[in-house]
């Protein structure tokens, strides 16, 4: 594994909500609920974003978007146009008092497709990632608020496939869709970070340096692996000193304090499992106990990992007691 291999492994989507808003100008959708991370595209016509608070940015037919920072955003064919439409979710959606007069209209127009008209000219897909966790943070720190990627033709493929797919509703159908959506985010992500105005999670490029690049891969491999300097110079063929400055040059950072905060990373995500205990937790990072690894965390990321532990009983008690009460959602009329 690689470094975008580690950073998308809590990315991968799970029951991803898509929804597919088919328009004719002038029109506007409104997508309320905040999520860390969306991917949109323009199957069909152009589309101007508007994220909360934010400055409009346009997006053509074929070019992909990527929304993050848990904000609302505006979806339409002018940034002038006000928001007809509001989407909560899959499962709950509203005209506005902007919107036409449709009173009694259901603008559900199919299985993740809303709109008033099934014949609209835009054709605009959205895709929601429910991301959590600290490996998937460093991640999202890397991106702007509001990113648009240039439609290139190894989006194609895939973005035909989902224009096909979004639509159906046959058995497995969740599954094809998240597995494609997995798909487009790898590709967007490295066309974004390949820009030389993008600023890559530390440590991206310098997995095209062959020996650097070697390095990171065996750190990713073996995080609890008792690494030195000298240990991973040797294992690429360097010296200890040309490496430790090529390392640093590259990456940002030296060795062991790049290794160090990827341990305390997975470690982040690790205390969050049903389960987990410190000393198991250090284990798995390459501790042989836990008064080292809490030292180690409370000095990296600011808080004891018995901080973590006692924050997560909390929340999974919280959602237990809550479940049972949850209402169904609904679909506005």
């Amino acid at each position: 594994m690689d470094l975008l291999d580690d950073l998308l492994s809590g990315v991968r989507a799970r029951g991803a909500t898509f929804c597919r808003s088919v328009a004719e100008p002038p029109w506007a959708v409104h997508f309320a609920s905040p999520t860390p991370l969306a991917l949109g595209t323009m199957l069909s016509g152009n589309a101007w974003i508007t994220p909360a608070g934010g400055e409009p940015v346009e997006a053509r037919e074929g070019d992909i978007v990527l929304v993050r920072g848990n904000g609302s955003f505006t979806v339409g064919d002018s940034p002038d146009t006000p928001a007809q439409v509001v989407i909560e979710d899959a499962d709950r959606c509203w005209l506005t008092a902007d919107g036409p007069d449709t009173a009694g209209h259901n603008f559900v127009l199919g299985p993740r497709t809303y709109g008033l008209t099934a014949d609209g000219s835009d054709l605009f897909v959205t895709a929601e990632y429910a991301m959590r966790g600290d490996v998937c943070e460093r991640l999202l720190r890397a991106l702007p608020e509001l990113v648009v990627i240039p439609g290139a033709p190894e989006f194609a493929p895939l973005l035909d496939l989902l224009a096909t797919e979004i639509a159906r509703e046959d058995p497995g159908q969740q599954v094809i869709l998240d597995r494609l959506l997995d798909m487009l985010l790898v590709r967007v992500l490295r066309s974004w970070f390949a820009r030389p105005d993008a600023e890559p999670p530390a440590g991206y490029r310098a997995l095209a340096d062959p020996q650097i690049g070697q390095a990171l891969r065996l750190l990713h491999d073996d995080p609890a692996r008792p690494w030195t300097v000298a240990g991973l110079a040797a294992e690429i063929g360097m010296s200890r000193a040309v490496f430790a400055r090529r390392f640093s040059e590259l990456v940002g950072q030296p060795p062991l304090t790049y290794l160090t905060e990827w341990r305390m990373a997975v470690a982040a995500d690790l205390l969050r499992e049903p389960g987990s205990s410190v000393t198991s937790v250090a284990r798995k990072v390459g501790y042989s106990d836990g008064f080292a690894f809490s030292n180690a965390f409370k000095r990296v990321r600011g808080q004891s990992p018995s901080t973590v532990l006692r924050a997560t009983a909390a929340t999974m008690a919280g959602a237990g007691a809550g479940a049972g009460s949850t209402a169904g959602a609904q679909l506005a009329p």
